[in-house]
């Protein structure tokens, strides 16, 4: 397959094209290398890729209407991951205006690009803070998302929206998926597990949100570009049971599909410490904060769709993931 990865040279883009070289896809890489966080620590993961000669990498913003289109006039993709946008929830909170550039008018461009290139599947991160204020867990895919509580989470929502409605006009098949608290190796040192290990290492005290009563469906990053591509390889079919007297959030009458990529298992935050602790060999000093603005007391994923449809359930224990994770900080960061 030719397919093209957005986002390439971030956490779970760097994963997943590493996945699609090893099967031997031809993958063109694109990202726009900002620097919300340590532009080394992209370059490094792009260094890994750019060896391989079936990848290809175009450093831009998607966000730019012209280069984005020449980018779909010059190349047939079988295949669009698109995993490119502006993360962070509390990021959100004091610079909106990257998350309506990035997850909103990126987005639509994309999107365009698909439409008039005819792309076979388009597959695009979406994230379990669409759930925002819903209590009920596990949080299913046929659970109303009307709620969210940040404007990250609201560009999120607003992407599964827009790629309904190209879906519907133009027969587009688009999946978009709910990804749950990703971590692992190569992660984004705005995450907790990366914080949380820096710190400790460091011998400075960590913060500790909600005063650590909190629980999260960690996922492990190999899951998630496993569960990526499993998905792309099936595009999204119209659903025949689809009734729009009762509509199912999570299917249509046009081919899109929505599925939440979790562990299916959330842990408390005390126990995700004390995982970090063992492994470094060092207790954390915590910092009991109250919660953030935006966050959410707790994420469950109801993964049943995902296995029903694709046959993939996520499932690496944090004792595992954690363990990778700070095997390979203490390698790149020579600790």
């Amino acid at each position: 397959m030719h397919v093209l990865v957005t986002g390439a040279a971030g956490f779970i883009g760097f994963h997943v094209v590493q996945r699609l070289l090893a099967r031997g896809d031809d993958v063109c890489g694109v990202d726009n290398i900002n620097d919300y966080y340590s532009v080394s620590l992209k370059q490094d993961r792009l260094a890994q890729l750019t060896s391989h000669e079936n990848f290809h990498f175009h450093q831009f913003d998607l966000a730019g209407r012209e280069t984005t289109a020449e980018l779909f006039r010059t190349h047939q993709f079988d295949g669009v991951i698109h995993l490119a946008a502006q993360a962070g929830v509390r990021y959100s909170l004091t610079n909106p205006e990257a998350y309506i550039d990035s997850n909103l008018v990126a987005f639509g461009n994309v999107l365009e690009g698909c439409r008039h290139q005819q792309t076979g599947h388009l597959v695009y991160a979406s994230s379990s803070s669409v759930y925002g204020a819903n209590a009920e867990m596990p949080f299913s895919v046929h659970q109303n998302v009307d709620h969210p509580l940040s404007l990250y989470a609201a560009t999120k929502k607003a992407n599964e929206l827009m790629a309904h409605t190209y879906s519907h006009l133009y027969r587009l098949p688009t999946t978009g998926l709910r990804f749950f608290t990703v971590y692992g190796p190569w992660g984004r040192p705005d995450m907790a597990l990366f914080l949380f290990t820096q710190a400790i290492l460091e011998e400075r005290p960590i913060d500790v949100f909600n005063e650590g009563r909190m629980r999260r469906d960690f996922t492990y990053v190999d899951d998630v570009a496993e569960g990526v591509i499993r998905v792309l390889d099936r595009p999204a079919n119209p659903d025949s049971g689809w009734s729009a007297k009762s509509p199912d959030p999570a299917s249509s009458a046009a081919p899109y599909r929505v599925y939440n990529i979790g562990n299916h298992e959330p842990v408390e935050l005390l126990r995700f410490i004390e995982v970090i602790e063992d492994c470094v060999g060092r207790k954390a000093e915590k910092n009991l904060l109250p919660m953030q603005p935006g966050d959410v007391p707790e994420t469950y994923a109801n993964v049943d769709a995902l296995i029903n449809d694709v046959g993939f359930n996520p499932g690496t224990p944090i004792e595992d993931g954690v363990r990778n994770f700070v095997d390979w900080y203490r390698r790149y960061y020579r600790v």
